[in-house]
């Protein structure tokens, strides 16, 4: 019986750190710029002092007396160079920067991914943005709610009620992060196709932030779920409590169900008849039986009785 006892208190412990959990990855996932990364085809830089790898060699002319190289050997090397002279820059991607690898320098180059984006999709990044935002929100007022209704015990029908609203604003917060992620998916799908001619990428992937943000949507959604069973296991255990009676089963639950049990039923108990009422009762309609016609049955007399006690 501790046991049964402890399981609504372990599920409420549970949504709470999955709450907590989904809470972290997606606020780390929304403020890095992760979500996807790739490679860019660009021109080497041309060699100089400050330059002396990943660049293009510049030969001097044939007219130079110093220079070994020809100018056959030229017209060679433009020919049979061609990927040589590209490099494949590092990038990575979010909702709001976009990094590339500089070609001159060990630093990055970053830039405002909303820029980037084309302009006919600027409007859904924003809604992706809006809604990455409310989803972060309904999830920490979730988390509060939780956090209440586990550290308030004194009145159950609060708990109730706290639980119930922190349910709905996991599942309220789950949908718009889903809703979040798959549109920001199509911006960067249409970035891709349609963003500047220096941005493009020649290959990409999704990054980690990206899949801790869909890790973050699993995570609430548990927590929903958590919490929403805990809600009707509770209703339906006063329900079952409800139908077995008031008398038989307020002893055998725990302190917080006696108090809501009590509170439900102290305002509604009537008091069950005693022996000696029945008695009368059985006397009374025993003396209206003889004292109808003989041909009234006593079923009729039975109902009409009884009609006349519940009025």
């Amino acid at each position: 019986m501790e046991l049964l006892k402890g399981f609504p208190l372990r599920r409420a412990f549970l949504a709470v750190m999955l709450n907590l959990l989904a809470l972290s990855l997606s606020t780390t996932a929304l403020l890095g710029s992760y979500w996807c990364t790739g490679t860019q085809k660009v021109p080497k830089p041309l060699c100089g002092k400050s330059k002396a790898t990943k660049c293009i060699g510049v030969p001097m002319s044939s007219d130079a007396g110093a220079s070994n190289v020809s100018s056959q050997e030229e017209v060679h090397y433009s020919w049979e160079t061609g990927d040589d002279r590209f490099a494949f820059r590092y990038f990575h991607a979010g909702m709001w920067l976009s990094c590339e690898e500089s070609m001159e320098g060990p630093e990055e180059k970053c830039r405002s991914f909303i820029e980037l984006s084309p302009p006919a999709e600027r409007g859904i990044l924003w809604l992706s943005l809006g809604s990455e935002m409310l989803y972060i929100s309904l999830l920490l007022i979730s988390f509060i709610l939780m956090m209440v209704e586990m550290l308030h015990t004194g009145n159950p029908v609060c708990g109730l009620k706290l639980n119930a609203f922190a349910a709905v604003s996991s599942v309220l917060s789950g949908l718009l992060g889903m809703v979040a992620h798959m549109m920001y998916t199509q911006v960067f799908q249409a970035t891709v196709s349609l963003g500047p001619e220096d941005w493009r990428p020649h290959s990409w992937d999704y990054g980690w932030a990206y899949y801790m943000a869909w890790a973050s949507f699993t995570c609430c959604m548990a927590s929903a779920v958590t919490t929403l069973n805990t809600y009707t296991k509770t209703v339906l255990e006063f329900k079952r409590n409800h139908i077995k009676g008031y008398d038989g089963s307020f002893k055998d639950q725990p302190q917080h169900h006696q108090c809501f049990i009590s509170s439900y039923y102290e305002p509604h108990a009537k008091p069950l008849h005693s022996v000696s009422e029945g008695v009368d009762f059985y006397s009374e309609l025993q003396q209206k039986v003889l004292q109808r016609e003989p041909e009234l049955e006593l079923d009729d007399v039975l109902g009409q009785t009884i009609g006349e006690d519940r009025c």
